[in-house]
């Protein structure tokens, strides 16, 4: 007798085909040839496969400096938010101060603010200060992260006291304590966060936008424009080609850290 599959099964099933479609059909249009691209865009497989327009990408622009500078970027950007979000994330967790709930209540209002309504004042004092087109342009300013903080004080609630109340005993410190005890503790919630922050920071468009004058400094974001003709228009085999390259690290990074940050995102939980 055959079974039935699920209700949950099918809806988990079409949701995954509406993310991966596009992924798939963006991987599709690059393996084709332009003929074959103006004669039948929505061919579901191309005719001929040719990597014609991952070589032409290589051409065209340095796309392996863009892709070092991203990299570069995103992780000092994930490192710094992980460094900062410890010790205010155990602050707000487990030590008893003036403020505690003012504090926090401010970090739930920050993940209500978009990052775009800081964007004016933050590029003027990095114009005043000189950074601009520079790398601490790109990462200062993410550098403190509410969501980080957020998820690390979740985290941190699940941790004992009475374990933290033995480590100080041992003549341990508060940094200590952070970074040597409870840093390998909530390594689940720190993989997540590191994950979220490289992923959001990679595809940033906008940031860049702004602070970035020169090429050598570009994102792939940016180098995709470049892309373009201005004799023809948008040529779609490269585009899509460049978009595949660009996003082929985080759909990797993502299939080796998935547990990590299913289990980072399971342990914070919503606790008061």
């Amino acid at each position: 007798m055959k079974q039935k599959l699920p209700l949950a099964a099918l809806v988990s099933l079409v949701v995954a085909a509406a993310w991966v479609g596009p992924y798939a059909w963006m991987a599709i249009t690059s393996l084709k040839t332009l003929p074959e691209l103006l004669r039948a865009p929505t061919a579901l497989l191309p005719e001929t496969l040719t990597l014609a327009a991952y070589r032409e990408v290589w051409e065209a622009v340095p796309m392996a400096r863009y892709l070092v500078n991203t990299a570069i970027m995103a992780v000092l950007i994930a490192v710094l938010q992980i460094l900062l979000a410890l010790p205010a994330g155990f602050a707000l967790a487990k030590l008893d101060f003036v403020g505690k709930k003012t504090a926090f209540g401010l970090v739930l209002v920050c993940l209500l603010i978009p990052a775009q309504a800081t964007f004016v004042p933050v590029f003027l004092m990095l114009g005043r200060a000189g950074l601009v087109n520079t790398m601490a342009a790109l990462v200062l300013p993410f550098g403190a992260s509410a969501l980080g903080t957020f998820l690390v004080r979740q985290a941190c609630l699940s941790i004992p006291d009475e374990l933290i109340e033995a480590a100080r005993l041992d003549g341990a410190s508060d940094l200590r304590i952070v970074y040597r005890l409870l840093a390998p503790a909530l390594r689940p919630t720190l993989a997540a966060l590191f994950l979220l922050s490289f992923v959001f920071h990679w595809n940033d468009y906008f940031w860049p936008l702004l602070v970035v004058t020169s090429p050598d400094m570009a994102m792939p974001a940016l180098g995709t424009v470049y892309l373009r003709n201005t004799e023809t228009g948008i040529d779609y085999g490269p585009l899509m080609a460049g978009t595949a390259i660009i996003t082929a690290p985080l759909v990797i990074a993502f299939l080796f850290a998935q547990r990590r940050f299913i289990e980072g995102m399971t342990l914070t939980g919503l606790k008061g």
